[in-house]
């Protein structure tokens, strides 16, 4: 089972329909219904697949919703439900990728007229099937098609380059860019038709109706014009900063400048009914009455504060969020400033604005005390460490830590750098530092005492600027920390400021870029680097003063091979029965088996909910099972059945429970030990299953050993713990 958490914030479009508003962010649609608020959400998790929507139609006359997107992928939700994926564009269209974005929709007598940055394509809406493509540029060459609307049986264009273009609807040879004539020749940017008018928007930042003779001017809305839009009553003409609603005579309705306690650019409006809808740049859809555009609400469904989620940690109560991510080099600019989500079953997505954060920007990791689970460490690539504990919010930075805590990388300014935030088992808090003089001290800990310490790595590294990725930390205290070129730094204070370095030369890795590491439940640690895998028993670092690490060889038909040979890993999660669920970048995430032989699932965007094949974090909930995918485009979640397994067989459930007939997926059993005996009878004491349990969950698919589903009636669950000194007995009632 697959759930979705996406943001509805980042609005790039608002269409208006009877009695609905639509809305679109880069991948997801939603619409309302004005009389009852009824909610409707499309999105990857029911197949609402888009790459990334520029615009978006809903035809009222069809009850069809169309999504253009900016590689010419057009998706359309038909009136059950069900969703086309229509790849016409992509496939047959004879221009480069990068000229076949949508830009707009115009519906025409059952035609849905697409313009697109090489013409104009159009598609019949009843059978969703396209009918013709023209090129319209005035020696036939593909051009930009910013927007078209019809008056009178022509069709008008506006071009990019070649002004406003039209054709006769009637004319048989419109295929023919001959057929075409330049209707006015400046610089224009939409256009759409209200009252037998033409309206039109210029690039001068004016918006101008046509007279029959020349274009007039009915408005100076001062930014450049961002969307123009008309309901078939009113125009509405959106920029950075204003909504301008006119009339059908053209007199101004409403104009807004603000939405009070926001500080936000819009991005699209539209009117329906009474009311003016309005999309912004990350605080979502607002409503407001078009007689009195005053109080506002905001009506976007609730979620994370936008779909690009950098990290993404599990507590008891709460899945926090944070965005602020920095690029393979480990450069954060643009710096982002978006603050910290949480979610809960009960309040949903909350975030902790910026302002509340002390400004901190780019906050990049966070990491969740063993010892409190509601206090939470934030490392921000700028402006250091924020310590957050209910309302009781701390910065840590070169100001306030002393001489051995953060450091900044520029003496002008406050520019302190920190990542990799991990505890050890006594409770310290690790970080890395990016520091560039002295002894660079780049490994700090905050210890439970509050005070702070450094420890140098000006013996183990070239990178004077060091650029470190996150830690992992062993049950000995040993820190295993990627570099961006000097491979794996292993170090443990316990041991006389013990280092050991794995690269290249010295520890086999396969790339000395490592992106991450993780340690397993038999205490091996996982390195994912650019370049491929590795794996080490973490427990040689105590003896050893070289440690090499080892590729995994899999068998795939007669050639063995190395588990992701050359593969860009970006994250390694472990789930309660050791498997390895494993981004791989562009390629999605792969489970495999505890030792890597055997690949159990491979999700990608194609065959899965997943938004994006880029995964740049995987986090557990070692209580659910449940594992969370934060990706580029969105963050969606795999119901699991690998669960931590339990100290002892004392709570036990098995759901659902009663299993009724419409049900058609498994029985679980949960609050396992590890290698507990599970056998499953009739009432008459049949044995009908049995299975050692790798984990804290089993499934059950309710057949007798996989050959035949069981007969209604009572069922008994005898579990043993290894030993045989602890065990409990439930029962499932299967009805049929």
């Amino acid at each position: 089972m697959w759930k979705g958490y996406f943001s509805y914030n980042e609005i790039v479009d608002v269409e208006n329909a009877t009695g609905k508003v639509f809305a679109a962010t880069q991948n997801g649609v939603f619409s309302k219904a004005l009389a009852s608020s009824d909610l409707t959400i499309f999105n990857s998790v029911n197949g609402f697949k888009p790459e990334s929507i520029t615009t978006i139609h809903h035809s009222d006359i069809f009850n069809k919703t169309i999504a253009g997107n900016s590689n010419g992928l057009i998706l359309i939700v038909n009136p059950d439900g069900s969703i086309v994926t229509k790849v016409d564009v992509i496939e047959d269209v004879p221009v480069p990728p990068n000229k076949k974005k949508i830009n707009d929709f115009y519906e025409y007598e059952g035609r849905l007229y697409i313009a697109a940055d090489y013409g104009i394509s159009v598609l019949d809406l009843a059978t969703s099937e396209f009918i013709i493509t023209y090129f319209i540029g005035t020696s036939g060459e593909e051009t930009q098609v910013l927007q078209t609307t019809v008056l009178g049986n022509e069709i008008y264009a506006v071009t990019r380059d070649f002004g406003i273009r039209k054709g006769n609807l009637n004319n048989p040879n419109l295929f023919d860019f001959s057929q075409w004539q330049t209707f006015d020749a400046g610089f224009w940017a939409g256009i759409v038709t209200i009252d037998n008018q033409l309206v039109a928007m210029n690039t001068n930042s004016r918006t101008y109706r046509y007279n029959g003779v020349i274009f007039q001017e009915i408005l100076n809305h001062i930014q450049p014009g961002l969307k123009l839009k008309t309901n078939g009553t009113e125009v509405i003409v959106t920029t950075l900063n204003h909504v301008y609603v006119l009339s059908e005579t053209f007199s101004q309705l409403a104009h807004i400048t603000n939405i009070p306690d926001y500080s936000l650019n819009f991005t699209a409006a539209s009117v329906v009914g009474d009311y003016i809808y309005i999309g912004t740049e990350r605080d979502g859809l607002f409503s407001t009455l078009l007689s009195n555009p005053t109080t506002f609400e905001n009506m976007s469904p609730n979620g994370p504060v936008r779909n690009y989620i950098f990290r993404v940690k599990k507590a008891t109560n709460f899945l926090w969020a944070v965005y602020g991510d920095y690029s393979r080099l480990y450069n954060p600019y643009p710096l982002e400033d978006y603050g910290i989500s949480k979610y809960s079953e009960n309040n949903g997505w909350v975030t902790i604005p910026n302002e509340d954060l002390f400004q901190a920007k780019s906050i990049s990791d966070l990491v969740i005390s063993p010892n409190n689970q509601n206090l939470v460490y934030a490392t921000s690539y700028l402006s250091g460490v924020l310590k957050i504990n209910g309302d009781d919010i701390q910065i840590f930075d070169n100001s306030n830590t002393g001489p051995n805590g953060l450091e900044s990388i520029s003496v002008s300014s406050v520019d302190v750098r920190v990542n990799s935030p991990a505890f050890d088992k006594d409770g310290n808090l690790w970080v890395t530092n990016v520091v560039t003089s002295g002894t660079i001290k780049a490994i700090k800990t905050l210890r439970t005492d509050g005070q702070w310490q450094s420890y140098s790595v000006q013996d183990v590294t070239n990178d004077a600027f060091g650029r470190y990725g996150p830690m992992a930390i062993d049950r000995n205290k040993t820190k295993w920390i990627p570099t961006l070129n000097d491979g794996l730094l292993a170090f443990n204070e316990n041991y006389s400021n013990k280092f050991i370095v794995l690269n290249t030369e010295v520890g086999n890795l396969p790339n000395n870029d490592v992106r991450c590491v993780t340690i397993d439940n038999r205490n091996q640690l996982w390195i994912g680097t650019f370049a491929g895998l590795r794996v080490l028993s973490v427990d040689q670092f105590i003896s050893e003063t070289e440690l090499t690490s080892n590729s995994i060889i899999i068998q795939e038909g007669d050639l063995a091979q190395e588990l992701f040979y050359q593969q860009t890993i970006l994250d390694i999660a472990v789930d309660g029965a050791n498997r390895k669920w494993v981004s791989i970048a562009d390629g999605g995430v792969f489970l495999v088996s505890p030792n890597g032989q055997q690949t159990i699932y491979q999700f990608t965007k194609s065959n899965s909910p997943l938004p994006s094949d880029n995964i740049n974090d995987i986090e557990i909930d070692g209580v659910s099972g449940e594992v969370f995918f934060a990706t580029d485009k969105g963050m969606v979640s795999f119901l699991g059945t690998s669960t931590k397994p339990s100290d002892d067989l004392g709570n036990v459930y098995v759901y659902p429970n009663p299993v009724r007939p419409e049900f058609l997926g498994t029985v679980k059993i949960s609050g396992l030990t590890d290698k507990a005996n599970v056998k499953i009878t009739d009432i008459e004491g049949n044995l009908v299953h049995e299975t050692t349990t790798s984990g804290g969950t089993i499934e059950w698919d309710t057949t007798a050993f996989g050959k035949y589903k069981v007969a209604s009636g009572v069922y008994m669950i005898f579990v043993a713990s290894e030993d045989g000194t602890d065990t409990t007995v439930k029962k499932v009632m299967i009805i049929r």
